[in-house]
């Protein structure tokens, strides 16, 4: 293999379909939450690839898993089965409410097979008629053509011809609008899809009342609830999975990104009644709960469900609460901070309203990743494992890139 080629952020432009607009530098390498680009400058790493990258970056734990299945095993599809997939799906089932796993590789083709679970369940067990999925405006749930459309932002749908049907949107945390969209569809609701967390929507809980509203209408109706914990899992909040902290259990989960800590993975939970109507040639994927991901997705799994590592999230939260209200009292930017765990929203207020491009530009001269959450929000999702002194530059960053805007 040629490595020698010289290789720019130009060359992106030229070549790449432009679905893209990448920072002007390259990350070549990382090491715990700390990157470096070509030019060998070392960046504090707010965005963990999209609170992707758990554990960081090479974490000791998922590069010997990395080692030692790549020396066994890489894939076999699914006319086999395969170790890693079984222990991690064991791992998955003994920890959660769920009975059955069905592993593919993203969160869109996680939430893809929860709402074809959905709509199937309900078809078999109650007929055609009990379509309808209940949805929340801003959400996000991913880019297939179904699940982009059961997500609440038509920028992201429009342009695309005919949609898929039987999707209603309601305004987040309305419970008179949930209650209204059941009153019109009834015991035609076969699904609702939830975030416990509007990720991309601008870092926005759900509150307890709205989530247990949803539960007691989905099990009224016999409808199935499904939890988008795509971002909000895998200790992403400081608890295995949000849904533990809020004293409601969903009939489906979904789960990807930290899950495999940057390696592509994903799952789908649910319980055994449910399903059943899964059965084969029903749904499928090629790649799907391949070893090599499995066993990645092992070791993530390991080290973070215990309960120090999750006291550690919670820990590492507080630090940064504390930092974001100390830059805020110095220098006002943003007129709420919002979140849980290493899920953070800073809303943005005054002069920076509606710049979070341009202040995550600033935050990449300033020497730290950053993201956004819609045109308003500044989203910080570092990885769990941040040492302090990490977060502690990354907010010194922060306020220095924030000053450069504000001045």
């Amino acid at each position: 293999m040629n490595t020698t080629v010289p290789v720019s952020r130009a060359l992106f432009d030229n070549i790449m379909v432009p679905c893209f607009s990448p920072a002007p530098f390259i990350p070549v390498r990382g090491r715990g939450a700390c990157i470096w680009d070509q030019d060998d400058r070392m960046y504090i790493d707010f965005a963990a690839g999209v609170a992707v990258n758990a554990l960081g970056h090479c974490h000791p734990a998922m590069v010997a898993a990395l080692e030692a299945q790549s020396k066994k095993l890489w894939h076999v599809s699914n006319w086999f089965t395969n170790e890693p997939a079984l222990r991690l799906a064991k791992r998955l089932v003994e920890h959660t409410f769920a009975d059955r796993v069905f592993f593919c590789n993203s969160g869109a083709e996680a939430n893809e097979a929860a709402l074809k679970l959905a709509r199937r369940y309900a078809h078999d067990t109650a007929g055609p008629q009990k379509s309808q999925v209940i949805s929340l405006t801003n959400s996000f749930h991913g880019r297939t053509f179904f699940t982009v459309t059961a997500g609440g932002q038509p920028k992201y749908s429009s342009g695309f011809g005919p949609v898929p049907g039987g999707i209603t949107h309601v305004p987040y945390n309305d419970e008179d609008a949930l209650q209204a969209a059941f009153d019109e569809h009834g015991d035609n609701v076969c699904a609702v899809i939830l975030e416990t967390i509007q990720g991309e929507g601008g870092v926005i809980p759900l509150t307890e009342d709205f989530l247990h509203l949803a539960r007691h209408l989905c099990s009224w109706h016999e409808a199935l609830l499904i939890l988008d914990e795509i971002q909000t899992g895998m200790g992403r909040t400081g608890a295995l999975f949000s849904y533990m902290n809020k004293g409601i259990t969903p009939d489906i989960l979904t789960s990807a990104k930290g899950l495999g800590g940057g390696f592509p993975l994903g799952a789908m939970l649910t319980t055994n009644e449910v399903a059943r109507v899964f059965t084969p040639g029903t749904h499928g994927t090629t790649y799907g709960g391949n070893p090599l991901a499995c066993a990645i997705g092992e070791a993530v799994f390991d080290v973070i469900n215990n309960r120090e590592f999750l006291e550690g999230v919670k820990t590492r939260h507080r630090l940064f609460m504390a930092g974001l209200n100390a830059i805020q009292q110095r220098r006002p930017f943003c007129k709420a901070i919002r979140g849980e765990g290493l899920l953070i929203g800073c809303e943005l207020d005054g002069s920076l309203k509606g710049r979070v491009s341009d202040v995550i530009a600033a935050a990449g001269k300033a020497g730290l990743l950053a993201l956004a959450a819609g045109p308003d929000v500044l989203r910080l999702a570092p990885p769990l494992i941040i040492a302090e002194e990490d977060i502690r530059e990354g907010l010194a960053r922060l306020e220095t890139a924030l000053t450069s805007l504000l001045t």
